[in-house]
């Protein structure tokens, strides 16, 4: 006897007009996610997953790519305006930024990078 076989529905993903945008720049690559207000993930990117490679990817231009095919997948969600959160201090935070304000409506520009405030703890003592 064949057996039947199942057929699954894509859940339709609804989507607020707010949206927070993660930006982490590092020296070698940049990340760009998109969630919705509760925190669940919408789209991401990467220079990578644009096709660039080696020293291609810490580049501002592919950052800036990568920014600006994410945001076109959240604006075509319904999303018009976002909370940025910019982590890092890479070449691709600015032009992945501007990428984002030129699609939809930046209300809030928030920089979350870590700042060393004691530095690490010394070695103890030498013995004579």
């Amino acid at each position: 006897m064949p057996q039947s076989k199942r057929v699954t529905k894509k859940h339709a993903v609804k989507l607020g007009r707010n949206i927070k945008v993660y930006i982490k720049s590092t020296f070698n690559n940049t990340i760009i996610t998109l969630t919705d207000a509760e925190g669940r993930v919408i789209a991401w990117s990467t220079p990578g997953r644009m096709k660039y490679r080696g020293n291609k990817k810490n580049t501002p231009y592919a950052a800036q790519q990568a920014a600006l095919s994410c945001i076109k997948a959240a604006y075509d969600l319904g999303a018009r305006e976002a909370k940025v959160y910019v982590k890092g201090i890479g070449l691709g935070r600015e032009p992945a930024l501007r990428a984002i304000g030129n699609v939809v409506n930046v209300k809030k520009i928030i920089d979350i990078t870590q700042l060393p405030h004691n530095g690490c703890r010394p070695p103890k003592v030498r013995k004579p």
